[in-house]
């Protein structure tokens, strides 16, 4: 097991990798990039393709063979982040809630704890006779638990990060881990993330161009053959899950102010700016898509809504 901080990633834009060593000689690697980055013209998927040519990481992906591909949106935001859990006839848990914790890189248990917590719940509302109504034992309750005391610890680690960059960032950040931890205050408070991931995309006029080097197809490989191996096959006549509220405000502002970065965040190639003759067309291949839901987060004017899709047509991911 390997993680990593850092490069190819600059200072001001956060992110790591994951590298998990499985039976049958087999790896599992990703790339998790911060997705409140200033520049449009980072793309995701081409810094992991850079990562994976690093020469401590190289060596584990020569001579070997990819056999699946996917991409997710990690909800990380921590303690000062999690929405309103419980609404009636449900409740978020896990993953979805946004208990991951960053800085431990886990959220396993935290899942498990929260599973558990909602389903007592449940079981009080059943003996009780109650029914159409909100678990507010679970929605009152996760702050004082073992969950919440996990995540509170490390509440500020994000938000030092994204403000102080990398090197200072993570260094304020481990501090407070160890105040908090230790002597159970913080002489930080409890900071906030600031700006949306949305918000905190500038004008390309801000930032130059990343040239990328292209795929040798032994490392590094390109979004469609990756999106080949997702295994994600959706019926060709399903209507669009992919909706652009404006069309007129996409080529006036995510066109023509910040430089087309869907087409760099989206994992799976699914949009693109046609040059035609009457100027720019932006392109949906929703086929495409593997379900990672960054558009829906990325997008700087919030004009792209991502919508549930016809049920079964992947990715589909072997030995998961």
């Amino acid at each position: 097991m390997q993680h990593s901080f850092g490069w190819p990633l600059d200072n001001q834009t956060g992110g790591g990798s994951f590298l998990y060593h499985m039976e049958d000689e087999q790896v599992m690697v990703g790339f998790v990039v911060h997705l409140n980055y200033k520049n449009p013209y980072v793309a995701p998927f081409e810094e992991f393709q850079r990562f994976k040519t690093h020469p401590s990481v190289r060596g584990t992906f020569e001579g070997g063979k990819r056999f699946s591909y996917g991409a997710r949106a990690i909800t990380e935001g921590g303690f000062q982040s999690v929405p309103k859990l419980v609404f009636p006839g449900g409740a978020l848990v896990g993953c979805a809630a946004g208990f991951v914790n960053v800085p431990r890189i886990k959220g396993s248990h935290s899942a498990v704890l929260t599973g558990i917590m909602a389903a007592e719940e449940v079981n009080k509302a059943l003996q009780s006779g109650r029914q159409r109504d909100e678990l507010t034992g679970y929605e009152q309750g996760w702050r004082g638990s073992q969950v919440g005391a996990d995540l509170k610890k490390v509440r500020n680690v994000k938000p030092l990060w994204s403000k102080f960059g990398l090197y200072l960032g993570m260094m304020l950040g481990g501090f407070d881990m160890w105040t908090n931890t230790l002597f159970g205050f913080s002489f930080f408070g409890t900071q906030s993330h600031g700006k949306t991931d949305a918000e905190s995309t500038e004008p390309a006029s801000k930032h130059q161009k990343i040239d990328y080097p292209k795929p040798d197809g032994v490392i590094s490989f390109d979004k469609l053959g990756s999106v080949f191996i997702s295994n994600t096959n959706h019926e060709e006549n399903q209507p669009i899950h992919l909706k652009v509220k404006d069309m007129e405000l996409q080529k006036k502002s995510e066109h023509d102010v910040y430089a087309g970065p869907s087409n760099r965040y989206c994992p799976a190639g699914v949009y693109e700016w046609v040059e035609e003759t009457s100027g720019p067309r932006f392109q949906i291949n929703a086929q495409n898509c593997v379900h990672c839901k960054t558009c829906d987060i990325k997008d700087p004017n919030q004009n792209i809504n991502w919508t549930t899709p016809e049920g079964g047509g992947g990715p589909n991911y072997p030995n998961m």
